[in-house]
């Protein structure tokens, strides 16, 4: 099998809205379809999810999308809200019907994918939650109680000239490495200068800044509460759920950690793999294996 993947463009729309989306695809024609949404954050794409899909690829045929306002390409602006995600999803999965054997989920990716499957009963086998999370940085910082400032920041860095100065200068080399090594990878040895410059090639994209400001001030974060993660576990909105795993890495910063803790405790359980917020792309064979034991463990 070749370890490069056959790259389609999907002619996606939302409200009369094209959402062109590239999707990545690994593993034989003929295997189990899994879907794998990579997580949101200004340097994400659907890259981070190649190693975890090549480990699963003797197995499962995988399909890895863009989120809207985020990847390794120029991105037009768009009106980027958890309404506009959702309706994201609910466009892909009747693009892609599936049913899907598994669905796996990083980040806030995990939170929406769980919201999806809700929507859309029986069009999942299992889900796996990848280091799941539901609050971007500043609200996980600071609190929500500082959602006005937030909203200020987010349309200074949306602004024309003096948002684009804001985000180069916030978003340079050292302050892409520097965050890499605090909460997503575990070990500081692996965001060599190669993967810094390749994730600041990600978040210098035409357009990245619109994603990054949604997502750092909580514009993007599915829900609103720890209460409200968890009941899309308890209260989907048109079923049951299937069986849901969660891959809790051991790195995790305590704060999103106590978040996912919370879920294991709700859950019943989780499985540890190692990493911090970005397991899947850190260590995706441990991740493969972790889910096939979950898998294993559901036969």
């Amino acid at each position: 099998m070749s370890a490069a993947p056959d790259t389609t463009t999907l002619a996606l729309a939302l409200d009369g809205r094209p959402l062109p989306t590239p999707c990545d695809r690994y593993g034989p024609e003929d295997a189990p379809p899994a879907l794998l949404l990579p997580a949101l954050s200004s340097i994400a794409s659907r890259a981070e999810m190649a190693g975890l899909a090549r480990a699963l690829a003797p197995d499962y045929r995988c399909l890895v999308p863009d989120w809207p306002g985020f990847g390794d390409r120029d991105r037009a602006r768009l009106p980027l809200s958890p309404a506009l995600m959702n309706g994201f999803l609910d466009a892909l999965l009747a693009a892609l019907p599936g049913p899907f054997a598994l669905g796996i989920g990083a980040g806030h990716g995990a939170t929406y994918l769980a919201a999806a499957a809700g929507r859309h009963p029986g069009r999942f086998a299992r889900l796996v939650m990848v280091a799941p999370t539901w609050r971007g940085p500043l609200p996980t910082a600071m609190g929500a109680e500082r959602a006005p400032l937030f909203r200020r920041i987010r349309r200074a860095v949306e602004a024309p000239v003096l948002g684009h100065a804001l985000y180069r200068i916030n978003l340079s080399t050292p302050v892409i490495a520097r965050m890499m090594r605090a909460h997503v990878y575990a070990d500081p040895a692996r965001v060599t200068p190669a993967l810094v410059a390749a994730k600041r090639g990600i978040a210098r994209r035409a357009g990245g800044r619109f994603g990054t400001a949604a997502f750092v001030t909580g514009g993007l974060d599915p829900v609103e509460s720890r209460q409200a993660f968890l009941a899309l576990f308890a209260e989907p909105i048109s079923g049951p759920l299937p069986p849901v795993s969660l891959l809790r890495p051991q790195a995790a910063p305590r704060r999103s950690g106590a978040e996912m803790d919370a879920l294991a405790a709700h859950l019943g359980g989780a499985g540890s793999v190692p990493g911090a917020l970005s397991p899947h792309e850190e260590y995706p064979e441990a991740v493969a294996e972790a889910i096939r034991a979950e898998v294993g463990r559901a036969i």
